[in-house]
């Protein structure tokens, strides 16, 4: 009888010790982000989680996968508060993984969202622009000739995990785009008073007005300019397509030089008269409704004002009274 006891006594020491192992809560002694890449097994899941000092003991663990079984799901996790064994493998087997925030502001260009996908964690920024360029069938129906996704990743804010594929997050930026622009119909005939004979020369007539202008009621004046302009065939003469021609170059200083308007590129509106072959940036709603529909305007200029409001004209003299008064309030 006391070898049975004792035995006994054995297996209830053991099974409390199994049971505080699984189910009392550990504390990580700060954030702590655990990565599972795909074919991580069970046994190097759980010594990460050991050693990240997300779980007391890898045993815990294994226990576990003994007795839940399930599928444990590859990803990123973070750990921050307070967590059994029990908590920590439930959220594997689920597929709770972390999700990076990445927020493409309107007018945003490939290289700015190269750039914040890089800041984000996921992925480089050669990566990206890489995957921007060998993804347009993303965007096949919408621009046929496209070179890039340049214009077509809509600007919002996303959540990716870390191993979210390049392709993946484009098809969301694009579908977002989709999804945005269903209602806007940007094919219809009218768009850009007529001008434009393809949604993508109005997605582009809408990034022009979108790095032009900063104010929502004063984006259809701007893209009245253009469409008077490009009427006249007269060169739109716009700054930001000499800046992302000057980009493309991989010459761009963070200032205009006279070598950047002389810089023979399709992108250079000061050299060549019409629309720049693609969009330079992904304008947002309220630049894509002023390329669907200008306002009705004889302004054939205009420029910033020292508010960041913009000052329209209708010919050269007032247009060049107001570049002095902007200049007068740089001093």
């Amino acid at each position: 009888m006391k070898f049975f006891g004792f035995l006994l006594l054995l297996v209830l020491i053991a099974l409390g010790g199994a049971a505080y192992l699984v189910y009392a809560p550990f504390t990580p002694s700060q954030e702590t982000f655990v990565d599972l890449p795909v074919g991580t097994g069970t046994q190097a899941m759980a010594q990460k989680l050991q050693d990240a000092h997300v779980i007391r003991t890898r045993y815990a663990f294994l226990i576990l996968r003994v007795w839940k079984g399930g599928n444990l799901k590859a990803g990123e996790y973070r750990f921050a508060d307070p967590a059994s064994a029990l908590t920590v493998y439930q959220r594997i087997a689920r597929g709770d993984v972390y999700t990076r925030a990445v927020t493409i502001p309107e007018g945003f260009n490939l290289y700015d969202i190269a750039t914040a996908i890089e800041g984000a964690g996921l992925g480089t920024h050669a990566a990206f622009l890489e995957a921007a360029q060998k993804n347009t069938d993303l965007i096949a129906d919408l621009s046929p000739n496209a070179q890039t996704l340049e214009g077509f990743l809509y600007p919002d804010t996303y959540r990716f995990s870390r191993h979210t594929t390049m392709r993946t997050m484009l098809d969301t930026m694009v579908r977002r785009f989709r999804k945005e622009t269903a209602l806007l119909d940007l094919q219809q005939p009218q768009a850009c008073a007529g001008l434009c004979t393809s949604l993508a020369q109005t997605v582009t007539l809408a990034s022009l007005v979108e790095k032009e202008v900063h104010f929502d009621d004063e984006r259809t004046q701007a893209a009245g300019v253009f469409i008077n302009r490009l009427n006249r065939n007269m060169p739109l003469q716009t700054d930001p397509t000499v800046i992302y021609a000057a980009i493309l170059a991989g010459h761009w200083t963070g200032v205009i030089h006279r070598s950047d308007l002389d810089r023979d590129s399709p992108y250079n509106t000061y050299k060549r008269t019409g629309l720049p072959p693609a969009p330079i940036c992904s304008p947002g709603a309220a630049a894509l409704k002023a390329a669907l529909h200008p306002a009705d305007t004889e302004a054939l200029y205009f420029v910033a004002d020292n508010t960041g409001h913009t000052r329209f004209s209708n010919n050269i003299s007032e247009h060049n009274a107001n570049v002095a008064d902007y200049r007068k309030g740089q001093q």
